[in-house]
């Protein structure tokens, strides 16, 4: 079973890491300069650095369908600067997940594939796609839902050690993003840990950098530019996430309940 997913952040790479592990062949899509924060745990990453590896899984930038075949056969994930997933004719994929996390859905119909499912809010299951699974932290973080949609977006992170806003580092206007601090390092309230332009931006909490975005990006007032972990242990930084863990369970789980449903049922025939 071959699996497009589009966007290649850090929940998309969780999804990604459960699904390559479970033997299924991945090919990713993203911006041609993505603008993930947890550039440590995303194989997005990889369209700055030419490769980055995951967990023990590495994912090489690739620029047409030749390159993505050539990757297949190496055991890596291809990821394409192909934002409208044009990539998706090209190639016969039984699967296409939207893991773009947009809040709203950006193009993708449950027509694309013969399995299509989505993270998070903004796409109802039976119309836009086949299955949604939920990317809220809590009880229903990962559910797999057939009927209707998320729990829609409230604007707000979720909880992790009583902060939710103040994990957020956003920049404070418009221009090019210049990180003072890096991922991993331990930081104070108040510290400057990036400038957009000249104007500095100020760590909310304390705790540990777990995102930053890349030097030189062009931003826009409000974009979140990182965030910050108050539990301060340095590895969450370089590993997939409680998070997008249970977000790639959702998938592998919808991909084999629809490719069951596809084959007439779930039942044992001894």
């Amino acid at each position: 079973m071959l699996v497009l997913i589009k966007g290649a952040g850090d929940l998309a790479t969780g999804v990604a890491v459960r699904l390559y592990r479970s033997g299924f062949p991945v090919v990713m899509t993203d911006l041609a300069q993505p603008t993930a924060v947890r550039r440590t745990v995303s194989f997005c990453q990889c369209r700055y650095d030419g490769t980055t590896t995951v967990e023990g899984i590495t994912a090489r930038a690739v620029q047409d369908v030749d390159q993505v075949k050539s990757a297949l056969a190496a055991g890596e994930v291809p990821v394409l600067a192909d934002p409208a997933a044009e990539i998706r004719a090209a190639l016969p994929f039984d699967a296409v997940v939207d893991a773009i996390l947009a809040k709203h859905n950006t193009g993708t119909a449950i027509t694309d594939a013969p399995i299509v499912l989505a993270l998070g809010p903004g796409f109802t299951a039976g119309v836009d796609c086949h299955g949604v699974v939920e990317t809220k932290r809590g009880h229903y973080l990962g559910r797999l839902i057939t009927e209707g949609s998320a729990i829609p977006n409230t604007g707000v992170p979720g909880d992790v050690g009583g902060y939710t806003i103040e994990r957020l580092i956003r920049a404070p206007k418009a221009g090019v993003f210049h990180p003072v601090t890096s991922i991993g390092d331990t930081v104070e309230k108040g510290e400057v840990v990036a400038h957009v332009d000249e104007t500095p931006v100020y760590a909310a909490m304390p705790g540990i950098v777990r995102g930053m975005l890349p030097e030189g990006l062009t931003v826009p007032a409000g974009m979140k530019a990182g965030d910050i972990d108050p539990r301060c242990t340095r590895d969450h930084c370089f590993t997939v996430s409680d998070k997008a863990r249970a977000v790639g369970g959702g998938v592998l789980e919808g991909l084999m309940y629809f490719s069951r449903q596809r084959e007439g049922g779930t039942t044992w025939n001894g």
